[in-house]
């Protein structure tokens, strides 16, 4: 027995077409070719892959989670954090590939493939296979048990019922699939590490698999990664402490609709964002006389990643002394900035770029879907 899916209200169905609505616009935004989309569509998931790791403790920068997108070293993360990133850029890099195979089927063996692939780095935490022994989680601040996962005798037959329970359920939205499947699947806690990133992931992977046309901008594991409070909170009302599927998933899906709801909005907003941003570049590499190839690491070093000489060689196609002569010229101008020494050296965003950010910087607050949702999640931290 799994988690059942809950009878979805009319607050509910109207979040939904909302969620829907946006996604639609965004789609209608991305069938004109635009030169920032793929910087868009990778920031996306360097967002995705830090808030997912953020949320098991690792310390992940944004430019760091973008450079393990191209198996290029870490900026800052040591060994370790690093290696969790790049074990979760392959496994969320699976699903996005999968998910457009038309002969893709979802099963229990490709949820322990992309298990190992999370966690293929370190043997010792036995990836790919499902545990053999009781799971508890622990709260790191009071030490204290805060949920227990069913026998492990149950997990193999437990998780075959997960991903029959999602075909079963074809006819639901796939955003109350998607969270469905997070929370059957974090709930069994079927293995030793790594169960909430697996979580995550999946759900990544059921909005994909059932027709969100652009998973990139699907996944909520970003906004996730800055709630982590909230979404622990969450999970522990629904859970109680221990495996007991015939609680009610309710506030749990509500709580997956609310974080939709505002990642579509600030994905929306990132794109109009992005529309202003770059025709600001285009002026100002006309006025100064640039070539137009250099807009886009202006544009990245805006956000606010470091950049790297060798990658820019490497995304513009063009040799090394050209690229060393783009960097000194924005370097003068004051749009970019040198950090370190030449072996090591990178680039940040100068004042040049600093005063667009303060000019584009400003947006309008988010809309809450559900307006009664911040003072519930207050009561949750209630004893």
């Amino acid at each position: 027995m799994l988690y059942r899916f809950p009878d979805l209200d009319l607050e509910d169905s109207v979040v939904l077409e909302q969620i829907s609505a946006m996604r639609d616009e965004l789609a209608e935004h991305l069938r004109v070719p635009r030169r920032w989309t793929g910087r868009l569509r990778r920031t996306a998931i360097a967002a995705a892959i830090r808030g997912s790791n953020s949320i098991e403790g690792y310390h992940v920068e944004l430019d760091d989670a973008d450079a393990a997108l191209d198996d290029e070293g870490p900026f800052s993360a040591d060994q370790r954090t690093y290696a969790e990133i790049r074990g979760y850029r392959q496994a969320l890099g699976y699903v996005l590939a999968v998910a457009r195979d038309e002969h893709f089927s979802l099963d229990a063996s490709a949820l322990r493939s992309m298990h190992f692939m999370m966690l293929s780095h370190d043997l010792g935490r036995s990836p790919g296979q499902y545990r053999r022994g009781e799971i508890f989680v622990h709260d790191d601040r009071t030490e204290e048990i805060v949920y227990t996962g069913p026998p492990a005798d149950d997990v193999p037959a437990l998780m075959e019922e997960l991903v029959g329970d999602l075909s079963d359920h074809h006819h639901e939205d796939p955003v109350v699939q998607g969270a469905m499947a997070h929370l059957n699947l974090v709930m069994v806690h079927p293995f030793r590490d790594g169960n909430g990133r697996m979580a995550r992931a999946l759900q990544t992977l059921v909005l994909a698999q059932k027709g969100i046309g652009e998973p990139e901008f699907a996944s909520i594991e970003e906004w996730l990664g800055a709630n982590t409070e909230d979404y622990y909170r969450v999970l522990a009302a629904t859970g109680r402490g221990t495996w007991m599927p015939e609680g009610d998933a309710h506030l749990w899906v509500q709580f997956n609709l609310r974080a939709h709801h505002l990642q579509a909005q600030t994905v929306r907003r990132r794109w109009n964002r992005a529309l202003r941003t770059y025709g600001r570049l285009d002026e100002l590499v006309t006025e100064h006389g640039l070539p137009d190839r250099v807009v886009d690491p202006l544009y990245t070093a805006l956000l606010g990643f470091r950049l790297r000489r060798p990658t820019y060689v490497d995304q513009a196609g063009i040799d090394v002394r050209t690229a060393s002569r783009d960097f000194k010229a924005l370097t003068v101008l004051g749009l970019l900035r040198a950090v370190g020494e030449t072996k090591g050296r990178y680039y940040v965003r100068g004042e040049g770029l600093g005063r667009i950010v303060a000019e584009f910087g400003h947006s309008e607050p988010l809309t809450e879907p559900y307006p009664w949702m911040p003072a519930r999640l207050v009561e949750l931290t209630t004893p």
